[in-house]
């Protein structure tokens, strides 16, 4: 599989000595796309201050750093169905969560991202958390194991495929499970970890701790002692995470394939809190992206192109010389706008939830401009749901015994119970507070970001698109 050339077969000159014989196709490159698990943007290179991230701070120094990134729905499963098949998950099945009850996953003749690079002369490997099902539709070459809480074993556990004697480029999927919360159920007042934090530690990790006093508490969350508590202990899981990628990032470089691949660092939903995870927020949405392109852009280079992870699929296979039908995919390939401080032809983006865990319905569809964010609210009648590490999470559970009514900036009535739809001016409201779609002077702008939405759902085959008249 290579890529299509529109140009006539006439005017292609023939194999001379001065323009074939003495002139190799150059390699295709190697491809390393890196997805954090619940990771916002909780990075030095992205501006937070107490953070200690230097591994990934110096991939974004050393390639791009996408500002206006995001996934189309905040669930770890349903967000990685999009990021391997290039199209939302709506159209393709994976609703939810694949594992256990939930149950939900990807139709059987859907193209995925690892299957099209191996058709394209790729070998492939995954290592760390999957969460996508079937694996015949996500099959890779090789499955690799390691405990995905330790991030510098997992790039160590990688070093075979990354020095193997083979003259195809490699896909490498490096997943960890961090920063996502554990399964400790922790009673109030604080007391265990929940974030994969253990005394013993992980082998090649240095601890990196952080007082709960002096954390960055941003404003969706409330600045209280137990959300504090919870920060500290997430801080300290993305710092061993930012440890398996610097050590991932030493053996490309020690196996000589640095220059010639391919680096992209994201992540699969916002953090794991209320307000950000499951929701369509910007915290729930709006997320790392890190690029650093084979040869590698400018030093320090910022793009704020409107991206979303429906674009990695077509971007990752025009870099690989595969994108034989661009048309194929719900995203598009934004490798054009990689070396682009500014893009202007990527201004909007749409996103799509429907489950997270099979028992918390609740569809919402997106527009977002670099102006305005335009939430519909689907199944608006009903309670908005909790997933269930964040309804036992301490930040959310000392609301009450604390007589707090507001979570961060936001009510917690707003929170959950919603309107059918939510119009915000991020320019005046970054922090998505004041609802604008029920003011007269904004009913235009409200019946235009419905019609964008219907456009939206008819190009992407939405079935709620039958929303609109039947309910």
């Amino acid at each position: 599989m290579t890529g299509q050339t529109d140009t006539p077969t006439d005017t292609i000159p023939g194999p001379t000595k001065e323009n074939h014989v003495n002139q190799p196709a150059p390699r295709r490159p190697n491809i390393v796309l890196m997805v954090a698990d619940d990771h916002g943007l909780e990075l030095g290179c992205y501006g937070h201050a107490v953070i200690r991230t230097p591994h990934l701070d110096k991939l974004g120094a050393n390639g791009v750093r996408f500002t206006n990134a995001f996934c189309t729905t905040a669930s770890c499963s349903a967000s990685r169905s999009v990021i391997l098949t290039g199209k939302y998950n709506h159209a393709i099945g994976h609703y939810g969560h694949c594992h256990g009850c939930h149950h939900f996953s990807t139709l059987d003749d859907v193209q995925t991202l690892p299957v099209l690079l191996s058709e394209a002369g790729y070998r492939t490997a995954h290592i760390g958390k999957l969460h996508v099902a079937p694996e015949s539709v996500y099959w890779f070459d090789q499955f690799l194991t390691a405990n995905p809480r330790s991030a510098v074993e997992m790039a160590d556990k990688c070093r075979d495929f990354l020095a193997a004697d083979d003259e195809r480029p490699f896909f490498l999927y490096w997943c960890s499970t961090d920063p996502h919360r554990s399964g400790l159920a922790p009673e109030l007042p604080y007391t265990p970890d929940r974030f994969g934090n253990r005394p013993e530690g992980y082998p090649g990790v240095e601890p990196v701790e952080y007082d709960p006093a002096e954390v960055v508490v941003p404003a969706f969350l409330p600045d209280t002692p137990e959300c504090r508590a919870e920060l500290a202990q997430y801080c300290q899981s993305v710092s061993r995470l930012d440890q398996g990628v610097g050590r991932l990032l030493d053996l490309l470089q020690e196996t000589g394939n640095y220059d010639n691949t391919l680096v992209l660092y994201i992540s699969d939903n916002g953090i794991a809190f209320p307000e950000a995870k499951t929701t369509l927020y910007d915290p729930g949405m709006k997320l790392p992206c890190l690029v650093k392109p084979p040869g590698g852009p400018p030093a320090n280079s910022t793009c704020d192109a409107l991206i979303t992870w429906a674009d990695l699929t077509p971007t990752i296979l025009d870099y690989a010389d595969a994108l034989d039908d661009p048309g194929a995919f719900h995203g598009r390939s934004f490798r054009g706008a990689v070396h682009q401080a500014h893009a202007p032809e990527w201004d909007e983006v749409y996103a799509s939830h429907t489950f997270h865990e099979v028992t918390m319905y609740y569809p919402m569809r997106v527009v977002r401009t670099r102006e305005h964010k335009f939430l519909w609210n689907i199944a608006y009648p009903l309670s908005y749901p909790f997933a269930s590490d964040l309804w036992e999470s301490p930040t959310w559970q000392s609301l009450k015994p604390r007589g707090l009514t507001s979570f961060g900036k936001r009510p917690v009535e707003a929170y959950l119970h919603r309107p059918q739809f939510e119009l915000y001016d991020l320019e005046q409201d970054p922090h998505e507070i004041h609802n604008l779609a029920d003011r007269p002077e904004y009913a235009g702008l409200v019946a235009e970001f419905c019609e964008r939405l219907r456009t939206f759902q008819e190009r992407t085959d939405d079935p709620w698109i039958v929303k609109w008249e039947h309910e």
